[in-house]
This record gives C-alpha cells, structure tokens and sequence, in this order.
C-alpha cells in the first residue's frame, strides 16, 4: 500500500513537473523570438512552440483520469470543459495552417501558458506538502479573469476560423463545419460560465480553509 501511494505521488509530481518544465520554455521562446524579432515573430509562434504546446495539452486529458482516479482533489467537469475547450481549438489551428500566422494565436498561447504557470507551480507545491499563500491566491484568483481573457481569445480565434471558411468555401458543402463552430461558441459560453461559477465557489472555500489554518497554526504558537 506504501509503495502504490509513493508511486502515485512520484507520478503525480513528475506529471506536474513536466507540464511546469513545458509551458515555461513555452513562454520563454514565445518571449524571446518576441524580442529579438518583434511583431515578426507573432506569424511564426505556432511553428516554433506548436508541437511543444500540442504535447503538454495533449497529455492535459491525463488530468481527467487523475482527477476520476483520485490521484488530483478537484472537479471533474469544470476541468473536462477547460481541457476540452484548448484541445478542440488546438486542432482546428493544426487542420487550417493558415490560421496559424494569425497574431491571435500568439495571443492565445501565451494566456494559456499563462494560466498554467500560475496552476501547476500550486499543484508541485501541494503534492510536496509545502503550501504558499501567494501561489494559493495566484491560483484561485489572478487565474479567473485571466481564464475569462483567455477565453475571449479563444471566441476571437473561432471568429477568424469563421471568416477563413466563408471566404474561401463560400459552398454549401461547408455549410455544416460553420454551423458545428457556432454551436461550439454556444456550448463554449454555456461551459465557460459553469466552470467560472465553480471556480469561484473553490477559489473561497479554499482561502477559507488556508484562513483556518493560519489561524490555528497561531493559536498554538500562542
């Protein structure tokens, strides 16, 4: 039984750790090639960090099975929509290569990475039992309105794949891809507004229990 439990937390820190070591050198090269190349650099994102990006979301639907597992504390369907909703958008930038070069893609993965940079730091901490305030507040509050952001983003990169297809299929063949995008806006607004709603009931009920123990560790100082 304490071997399966080390082994589950072996696991669990080094999935973690790779998604942490991943989505930096994401943000990093994504920074650098920004720097040295300027607003050149937004057309090629995709070609410099598409297949790092593409591997740490892909194995972002592990979290799935952890959570179900038990191996991760947290709810299943708000997790299921934000992984869901990054993976379906990632294909439809790989299918249509001309979308690729488009600035909001840039713009689209750096939020993403912004927002796990801000989440697995909090969950590397919380395996090796060493909480922190400040990654706990980053992590239930900084990272809700850049979430709504990143969304946003995502609704801004739906709309350009929209207009790539009524120009260049204006056919009723392709009349069915159009409408599968918009009930995908649909379901994503419906999906959005459920996992904010929760994410805000876990973000107080975790700083109140991070109050709780504050207050207690204290008491017995005192």
């Amino acid at each position: 039984m304490t071997e399966r439990l080390s082994f589950r937390l072996a696991y669990i820190f080094s999935y973690n750790l790779f998604q942490f070591c991943g989505h930096t050198w994401i943000l990093a090269n994504t920074i650098a090639r920004f720097l040295m190349f300027g607003g050149d650099a937004l057309a090629d994102t995709f070609h410099s960090v598409g297949f790092v990006m593409s591997l740490c979301q892909l194995l972002s639907i592990l979290e799935l099975f952890h959570i179900a597992d038990g191996i991760e504390k947290a709810r299943l369907l708000p997790r299921f929509i934000q992984v869901m909703e990054k993976n379906v958008l990632l294909v439809i930038v790989i299918v249509l290569e001309e979308i690729q070069s488009k600035p909001v893609v840039c713009v689209q993965f750096f939020l993403w990475n912004i927002l796990d940079l801000l989440r697995y730091p909090h969950e590397l901490l919380h395996v090796m039992e060493t909480p922190s305030s400040a990654m706990l507040w980053s992590r239930y509050s900084l990272w809700i309105p850049v979430y709504i952001l990143s969304v946003t983003t995502e609704v801004v990169t739906i709309y350009q794949v929209l207009l790539y297809i009524q120009l260049t299929h204006p056919h009723s063949s392709y009349i069915r891809p159009l409408f599968a995008l918009m009930l995908y806006l649909l379901l994503l607004a419906l999906g959005v507004s459920l996992t904010v709603w929760q994410l805000l009931k876990e973000r107080q009920h975790h700083l109140e229990r991070w109050s709780k123990r504050k207050k207690r560790i204290s008491s017995h100082k005192d």
